[in-house]
């Protein structure tokens, strides 16, 4: 046996046995060069193997032998004259060819003493050996044509011949082989290599000409397209270092876990000597063109350190010169339209920058606009226009959460949302010009209440003429002063300007160039908000980029994005890639800049601090803003976004470019789209990703729909793969990524949220360069891989995913610097945690209890900052291990959530535990929950923890009394939860505080819940002044409590609920403020004149409430008069006789629940008096009311009116047609003794009618008058037991749109004569009519655009006989789907929704088509479903 070939211990995996396999015939070579070679590769420790004689023995190679070549890396074949002559050397290179095509492995040619074309057509010596083995083996002539085509092959491939090289010098040539074999294995080696450390030379110092060529290329088209090669040459140089630094780093961690890594393609040494020539041709070239060009290597100014960021919320001391425009606006919006119509459309235009938004907010934030508006509304609309995308947005604003995809059943949804409602919608930069779009996202609209109102903000002067019901406001420049103004604000930052004479009188100049738009005063006032030197000022105002053509972007921006670092140029530039108006969030716009290597930064550690100052510097400067919407969320400002897309030019290629991608994009983004869509530019799309061949950035949005897969086939099959960023969001096909993970070398961040892995799949270890890894909401995820390999792994996020374990291989992750494993079945940590040394993010800590899992492990973990929650504190063995986590010296952990789930039996040992796990005095926001103990260590509540804003204590059974926090002085938020052994709150709960600090002198909301033996909470003399700041107040759920905080004075209180607290007998606190009262199961004594603090009261809810005595008595003897009451909501209160809304002058609305001694709804015999403000009234379970008020109900502007199941009601209201102008909506169910139409009919505004189980009323519907109701548009009809046809002649009015038939138990057929005049109906639902056997003959309207058919079973059966027969039957059923005869010509925008029994059962793959094609069937299960929910399915 060879010395090398002792053999390797068997891996657990595939797996290298040899570094090198030497093929040779032994009687040329064995004692001279191969010999020599040998020793040459193990005194450069590499492990070659070597044949001994001794397993030459008979004809067949052997097995021994066959093994070594499959598990060697390298196969060095030395050819000699004698070769050939050995049968096992040429079965030794065909299998060492085998494995080259199998397995990648490499395969060198040595030609010692032989020339290479003799091996190639074996001739020479070769020809004589193939004389012999033919003659030899005349029956297996196939083994030997084998042989001669892998010695073609070998010989064929790039070697080393010694005769030309060296001059035939043996040593040099073994010397040369060593090195080649050391660059396969390792390629760090190369990196000495002087080419290589040009190359890198040039690609840096090449990079000081790009500031000039930034500036110059506006005007010079010669010097944009030298910037464009350039930059393209610099990725393709960036790409070829980075391959061979994966390929080093492979082997290196290979070499360290004596493991196998999937080998990625890797080029050869002389293969990437030429590749490394040819970039570095190609950049000198380029360099050498910077004189012809007038280039001049310089950088960028210096950024100034940020100081303090601007924002996009709404502050008027920022804000100069549009008073009068905020007025014209107020007076628009508050005014009724001249036209009468319910809804008005406000449209303020002007150009990009001029302030159209700032405006509106000014407008929609003011005092008067929400007094006068009900709902309010903000949507950014932007380029990106979609009925349906825009009507979620719209329901979302108004605080509904769209319960559908399709539109029809969402424009319903939002309908009732608003329907009787007055409302303010601001839609901001629109660019949609079409009308018929306009018209359908408006249908919805236009069932709010009159005056509701809708602001636009436009570049577009003919967007507002589409829209407009009243003149349109066109935003015009600032005047000089109010642009200098907004530009002094940003340039001087509280500094006085007049301190600076000569920069004020530069900075007038420049204020003057800003041309009066304020986006471009105040991006150059951050710009020189820190520079005082007069040199700097000047530079800005004789820039020659003021004397541009005027294009789409401002001269003052990009003098602002020149004065930029250069990697800051490229950080920003690659914003671009995000939707206009995208909101995103600071950290995951700084791990995408990491990905793709923009950052500067000394050290590896701080990568993400470069990251956080390079996003502090672009916010300070305007570039970015944040978002009204959420603090910590940003966005840019569409001009900002054009700006990007523009220096970004072909390289960044994102959702709002109309163009096509070209070779040079690197960068790619689109919104996602399926090929069964109405999305016509699907074929663009796939196009655009066949284009850009060298992407290294691919994002679909919104990143959590699902994209189509053939967007990911294209990605890998037709790219070069150099990806470093790639979103496979909400992932349907967990293959794609299986089998397209080899290619990914360089990939960097990896996102998978929302997919539906089981499990990560394990390729995902050979990702060696990936920093981000993002599996949230993967709730299928059960296990991940080993993933020790990805040794710079920084970021993972796990939350809700179902992964139970964590491999154990996280210990290797020693680059990690946040892990998310919020929401997860997690019980414990893996073991030697700790030894994430550099972990700065750990949402949870779960404690085991084994030593490398136990508590002490999260004391290695020195720099934690922000939230930290630890759990499972029941399997602390030892309380002293709590001292070893040093919550204490964790000034950075500002968030902490302690817990325990389980047993409890040792309180002392737990109350220790709590003990020795103090926190630092920085802590902001502390919890407590499942603590056994029956007392609290003395810190908690401790004053020297100033800096608590949140606490939460929860679940903490075993305690008596409450800690002392009123001592906490920054307390705002309190909640004490499931305390159940507390009976008494008092003087303990305040702690001592002194005379010149009042206890809980901040804390604005208070939560008591879940507490049983809570009896009293009582104040001494000493806290009678706490509380001075409380604004809610809610105690729930304690059965016991008598007593609360009696006579106590609460100035600030404006919010009190009260539920389950039914002991409750003494006056409540005074609060002379408060506007909102919520009592729920509460005292049954406790009276309204005791609160004493109607006086401020707007909204009041009362459940199963039960008074000292009458309702109307309690309101009567009031100290104070309820006229200020807006809205009450009474449910369940059994004594309530008589609700007298003469009591409340300004009532807007009234919803009254199951109260079953209801009788009135006014207090005296007399007419009511005027109820000006009443916009809404519900009455519902109120069986003993049979009348409204004598004369009527003089509500002007009541739009809506329900009434439900009251079934003793008679009559509706008198005289609604004159004393109930207003109404729009009116729903009447349950009502069975209601008989008569009031006299003079329906209002007049009446849109919407619904009639449900009302015998005796529908019984006399041909004297409802419904043809006199000109705004009529939505009728239904249900639950009655004696019509046989549907609907009458002349019945329905003509303006009718949607029309729903429920219930109606003897139904046979529709009437063609009652339908026939609807020509403005587009939706009809039949719905539960089990007797209904056909449709008209005549066929139905040809404006009808949706039809809804569900549990009809003879319909069905009528369908199912009349198929393949001659009849006149006008529905016909096709695979499960209706068509209208009658609808030929407009098939293409008909949705037919067919839900006959006989068709619930579908095949699951059948209804990606149905639901693109718009039609829609569900399963079985919803056949008795609500009509309204089939319509919004």
């Amino acid at each position: 046996m060879a010395s090398s070939s002792s053999s390797s211990s068997s891996l657990s995996r595939p797996g290298w046995g040899y570094d090198v396999f030497l093929s040779f015939r032994g009687e040329d070579t064995r004692k001279n060069f191969t010999d020599h070679l040998y020793t040459a590769l193990h005194h450069a420790r590499i492990h070659a193997f070597r044949d001994d004689d001794e397993l030459r023995r008979g004809e067949e190679i052997s097995l021994q032998l066959l093994k070594a070549i499959q598990e060697s890396k390298i196969s060095i074949v030395v050819f000699s004259k004698g070769y050939a002559s050995s049968t096992w050397c040429l079965a030794e290179l065909e299998k060492i060819l085998d494995c080259r095509h199998t397995t990648g492995q490499i395969v060198l040619p040595v030609f010692y003493d032989i020339d290479p074309s003799d091996i190639r057509k074996q001739t020479g010596s070769f020809a004589e050996a193939f004389d012999r083995h033919e003659e030899r083996f005349k029956e297996e002539m196939e083994k030997v044509q084998k042989w001669r085509k892998a010695l073609m092959e070998a010989a064929n491939l790039s070697g080393l011949d010694l005769r030309s090289f060296a001059n035939g010098h043996e040593s040099k040539l073994i010397q040369k082989i060593v090195e080649e074999v050391s660059s396969k294995l390792n390629p760090r080696f190369l990196f000495d290599d002087m080419p290589l450390k040009r190359l890198k030379t040039t690609m840096i110092s090449g990079g000081g000409l790009l500031d000039d060529a930034e500036e110059k290329q506006i005007t010079n088209r010669a010097v944009r397209d030298w910037l464009a090669e350039y930059k393209d040459a610099v990725y393709e140089a960036d790409d070829f270092l980075d391959e061979i630094a994966y390929e080093a780093l492979r082997q290196e961690l290979e070499a360290e876990a004596q493991t196998f890594i999937k080998p990625l393609e890797i080029m050869g040494l002389r293969e990437i000597e030429e590749k490394s020539r040819g970039l570095q041709e190609s950049l000198d070239y380029l360099v050498k063109q910077k004189d012809a060009l007038g280039l001049i290597n310089r950088t960028g100014k210096e950024p100034s350190s940020p100081k303090r960021r601007t924002t996009s919320l709404v502050d008027e001391r920022g804000v100069y010169g549009r008073d009068d425009d905020r007025e014209a606006i107020l007076k628009l919006l508050l005014s009724d339209d001249a036209n009468g119509q319910n809804l008005g459309v406000v449209p303020i235009v002007g150009m990009g920058g001029a302030g159209k938004t700032t405006l509106a907010q000014l407008v929609y934030n003011h005092s008067r606009v929400q007094e006068r508006f009900g709902l309010k509304a903000w949507v950014c609309v932007s380029e990106d226009f979609s009925v349906s995308k825009l009507t979620k947005v719209i329901l979302e604003g108004f605080g509904s959460k769209p319960d559908f995809d399709n539109l029809d059943p969402l424009q319903l949804q939002l309908k009732e949302r608003l329907r009787g409602k007055k409302f303010l919608l601001v839609l901001d930069d629109v660019w949609e010009e079409d009308y018929a779009e306009w018209d359908n996202l408006l249908t919805p609209l236009k069932c709010g209440a009159q005056g509701s109102k809708i602001l636009v903000t436009t570049r577009n002067e003919s967007v507002a003429t589409v829209m407009r019901t009243v003149p349109t406001h066109y935003l015009k420049e600032l005047t000089e002063d109010s642009c200098w103004a907004v530009f002094a604000t940003h340039a001087f930052r509280g500094e006085n300007p007049n301190a600076y004479e000569e920069l004020q009188e530069i900075g007038r100049a420049i204020a003057r160039k800003c041309e009066g738009l304020p986006l471009a005063a105040i991006t150059l006032g951050g710009l020189l908000r820190t520079k005082r030197d007069v040199e700097e000022w000047e530079k800005i105002l004789k820039s020659n980029l003021w004397d541009l053509p005027n294009d789409d972007i401002l001269p003052a921006l990009r003098l602002s994005y020149l004065y930029l670092l250069p990697h800051m140029k490229q950080c920003f530039a690659y914003c671009a890639i995000f939707p206009k108006d995208y909101s995103f969030q600071k950290d995951e716009l700084v791990l995408l800049w990491m990905a793709e290597g923009f950052l500067v930064h000394s050290v590896d550690d701080e990568m993400e601090k470069a990251g956080a100052e390079c996003f502090d510097d672009l916010l300070s400067r305007s570039f970015f803003q944040q978002s009204s919407a959420s603090p910590s969320s940003f966005v840019m400002h569409d001009i900002m976004h054009d700006l990007a897309t523009h220096v970004s030019g072909q390289f960044c290629f994102g959702p709002n470019n109309s163009s096509k991608a070209t070779r040079r994009t690197r960068h790619l983004s689109l919104v996602a789209g399926t090929p069964h869509t109405e999305d016509c530019s699907f074929s663009k799309k796939l196009e655009n990703i066949r284009e850009a061949q060298l992407l290294r950035t691919f994002q679909t949005y919104p990143h959590n729909w699902i994209c189509p897969p053939e967007f990911y086939n294209e990605i890998f099959q037709s790219t070069h793969c150099r990806l470093r960023v790639l979103f496979m969001t909400n992932c349907r096909d967990a293959s794609v990524l299986s089998c397209s993970i080899s290619k990914l070398k360089h990939l960097r961040y990896l996102d998978l949220s929302w997919s539906d892995l089981v499990t990560l799949p394990e390729e995902a270890s050979t990702l060696l360069n990936l920093q981000t890894l993002i599996l949230e909401y993967c709730k299928q995820l059960a296990s991940l891989p080993d993933l020790g390999n990805l040794k710079y792994l920084r970021h993972l996020n796990l939350q809700r995913t179902g992964i139970e374990r964590l491999p154990a291989s996280l210990e290797r992750l020693i680059n990690l610097r946040y892990l998310n494993i919020k929401y997860t079945p997690l019980k414990e940590m893996p073991p030697h945690i700790g030894q994430l040394a550099k972990l700065q993010k750990l949402t949870d800590f779960l404690v085991g209890r084994q030593s490398e899992t136990s508590i002490k492990e999260l004391g290695k973990l020195r720099h934690l900052r922000g939230e930290l929650h630890i759990g499972n504190l029941q399997n602390v063995v030892d309380a002293r291990d709590a001292v070893e986590a040093n919550l204490k010296g964790r000034e950075h952990l500002d968030e902490l959530r302690f817990t325990w789930d389980g047993d409890t039996h040792d309180p002392q040992h737990i109350t220790s535990t709590l003990e020795k796990l103090e926190p630092n005095r920085n802590v902001k926001d502390l919890q407590i929950d499942g603590y056994g103990g029956l007392r609290f260590p003395e810190w908690v509540g401790e004053s020297s923890f100033s800096n608590i804003v949140s606490l939460k204590l929860s679940r903490c059974t075993n305690c008596t009394s409450l800690p002392p926090l009123g001592q906490l002085a920054s307390l705002e938020y309190l909640s004490i939860q499931a305390f159940d052994k507390v009976v008494t709150v008092g003087s303990e709960f305040y702690g001592n505080c002194t005379a010149m600090k009042k206890p809980f002198e901040s804390l604005k909301t208070l939560f008591f819940e879940r507490m049983p033996e809570w009896r009293e909470w009582i104040s001494d003399e000493g806290s009678r002044e706490a509380y001075p700041l409380l604004r809610d107040l809610f105690i729930s759920n304690c059965p016991n409590l008598t007593k609360a905080l009696p006579g106590h004075h609460l100035p600030s209180l404006t919010t009190l609920s009260i539920g389950g607290c039914e002991q409750l007998a003494t006056p409540l606190p005074r609060c002379p403020i408060i506007n909102s009262i919520y009592l729920r199961d509460a005292s049954r004594t406790l009276g309204w004149r005791e609160l004493d603090l109607l006086s401020g009261l707007h909204s009041l809810y009362v459940s199963r409430f039960n008074f000292q005595d009458s309702l109307l008595k309690e309101i009567e003897q009031m100290v104070f008069s309820p006229t200020d009451i807006g809205d009450i909501a009474i449910d369940g209160v059994a004594s309530l006789k008589c609700i007298p809304l003469d009591f409340f002058p300004k009532l807007n609305s009234l919803s009254i629940f199951n109260c079953p001694d209801l009788g009135s709804l006014c207090a005296h015999e007399r007419p009511l008096n005027e109820l000006k403000s009443l916009h809404s009234l519900e009455i519902e379970q109120c069986p003993k009311l049979v009348s409204f008020p004598k004369g009527g109900l003089p509500a002007p502007v009541l739009t809506q009116l329900t009434l439900r199941h009251c079934r003793n009601l008679k009559r509706l209201p008198e005289s609604m047609h004159s004393l109930l102008p207003s109404l729009n909506h009116l729903l009447i169910s349950d009502c069975l003794e209601l008989e008569l139409c009031p006299e003079g009919g329906f209002p007049s505004k009446l849109q919407s009618l619904e009639i449900w189980k009302c015998n005796k009323l529908i019984a006399g519907r041909m004297q409802w008058g419904l043809q006199t109701l000109p705004s009529l548009s939505h009728f239904t009809i249900g639950g009655h037991e004696n019509i046989e046809s549907f609907p009458e002649e002349m019945l329905l009015p003509s303006s009718l749109t949607s029309l729903t038939i429920h219930s109606l138990e003897h139904l046979k057929y529709l009437d063609y004569k009652g339908l026939q005049h609807l020509t403005s109906l587009t939706e009809l639902v039949i719905f539960r009519c089990p007797m209904l056997e056909s449709m008209p003959e005549e066929g139905l309207p040809s404006s009808l655009s949706s039809l809804v058919i569900n549990n009809c079973p003879m319909l069905g059966e009528s369908c199912e006989r009349e198929k393949g027969s001659k009849s006149n039957f006008p529905l016909t059923v096709h695979e499960g789907f209706v068509t209208l005869p009658s609808c030929q010509n407009n098939m293409h925008r008909i949705k037919l929704i067919c839900l006959l029994p006989q068709y619930h059962q579908l095949p699951i793959a059948e209804w990606s088509t149905i639901v693109s094609q718009n039609k829609i069937a569900l399963p079985a299960n919803q056949q008795d479903s609500d009509p309204n929910f089939l319509l919004q399915a």
